[in-house]
């Protein structure tokens, strides 16, 4: 997975990605990569079905597959977006909006929105199109739709909220931000009557009214001797259990923040690049290098490493039951013990790697690869 950046300057993905995966560079110019781990035969010691499939198209973007009751909201990279049933995979409706995207999908189950390439922010009302509002800076995190309104964060890490029926600005905030900012999403969801979002190595308690801060906590410092090196930020994909909200911020740690406090209650030294996932007991996140890690969530203690999957290029983790849930980079998807990480079975897609993190809804795993397949598979 590469990951670009966007500064005043032009800077080398590889060199980027050298300083901040440890030499694990995909470029072409760049070292030779890893020799992945030897997959091995497969135990098939969990059964799974699948139970339906459906396609979207090409996915080269952020997605984001959001789930609100049976539904999943997905889009592909030309501007396709649907409203699919995650009981049968069937469309509820499907719109293209003629335009390439960034960023996508957010929705409460009435509005859904997008945002282009174009800096447009896009909405959608029950599948029809109502508005669209130029956006100052390239976004690629999705909207986050709560509350009749449409709230973005940008990659210049200003934050806007926009009302859902209208499209009328309410608010923008800005932070100022370093001379490199990460490109792939970020965090903004909502815990409570607080708008929660990740600016930097911060997660920020906001007030989803005005954008006020009502608290900030530090996860992440910047270091080193230069702006590659001193580049911090939080990344999609979070484990929220009640107000505890855990955070991966790349290639530096994994924490948890009290979201109605706004107290750190853990931070630990991690080096990854995708989000986490877990429950009540633990947090689990897979590193830059494949490897899978657990951290109890109580205090962060590491509780196992698994190093099966090493090199791999894996996808952000899923907890379903005692399964842990992860893709890589040749179209596995692999199902691991949430004990120790060993293999319980091992399930292919159509070749391509995951666009997005696997969601479940209801008893349904949904998968959606770069290719555009969508799948929904049901462990036993």
């Amino acid at each position: 997975m590469k990951h670009f950046f966007f500064t005043r300057r032009v800077a080398s993905v590889c060199t980027l990605a050298l300083a901040l995966a440890a030499g694990l560079c995909a470029c072409s110019s760049g070292p030779e990569r890893a020799k992945p781990a030897e997959l091995g035969p497969n135990p098939g010691l969990l059964a799974v079905r699948q139970a339906w499939t459906a396609s979207i198209g090409a996915v080269q973007f952020a997605l984001d597959v959001r789930a609100v009751g049976n539904s999943i909201f997905v889009a592909n990279s030309d501007g396709v977006v649907a409203e699919i049933d995650a009981r049968t995979g069937g469309d509820v409706w499907r719109l293209s909006l003629g335009t390439r995207l960034s960023a996508g999908v957010g929705s409460d189950g009435r509005y859904a929105a997008v945002v282009s390439r174009t800096n447009e922010l896009i909405a959608l009302d029950a599948g029809r199109e109502i508005w669209r509002q130029k956006l100052g800076a390239m976004t690629l995190t999705s909207p986050l739709v709560a509350g009749g309104r449409v709230f973005v964060l940008s990659a210049d890490r200003s934050v806007a909220a926009f009302d859902a029926a209208n499209g009328r600005k309410l608010w923008q905030q800005q932070r100022t931000g370093e001379a490199l900012v990460l490109g792939q999403a970020g965090v903004i969801m909502a815990v409570g009557d607080t708008l929660v979002t990740g600016l930097g190595g911060h997660l920020v308690g906001m007030n989803p009214n005005n954008g006020t801060a009502r608290w900030d906590a530090l996860l992440a410092s910047s270091r080193g001797t230069n702006d590659v090196e001193r580049l911090v930020d939080l990344v999609s994909g979070v484990s929220r259990v009640g107000d505890q909200v855990c955070v991966r911020a790349f290639q530096s740690s994994v924490g948890c923040v009290d979201a109605a406090k706004g107290g750190v209650l853990w931070t630990k030294t991690a080096y990854g690049a995708t989000g986490v996932g877990g429950d009540s007991s633990t947090v689990f996140g897979t590193e830059s290098d494949g490897k899978v890690a657990a951290w109890r969530r109580t205090d962060g203690e590491r509780l196992w490493t698994s190093e099966r999957l090493r090199f791999r290029s894996l996808s952000a983790p899923l907890l379903v039951g005692r399964a842990l849930v992860v893709g890589d980079d040749s179209g596995n998807v692999h199902l691991l013990s949430r004990d120790d990480g060993a293999l319980l079975q091992r399930v292919s897609t159509d070749g391509s790697p995951l666009a997005a993190a696997p969601i479940l809804v209801g008893p349904t795993v949904v998968l959606v690869t770069q290719r555009g397949a969508i799948l929904g598979v049901r462990p036993q």
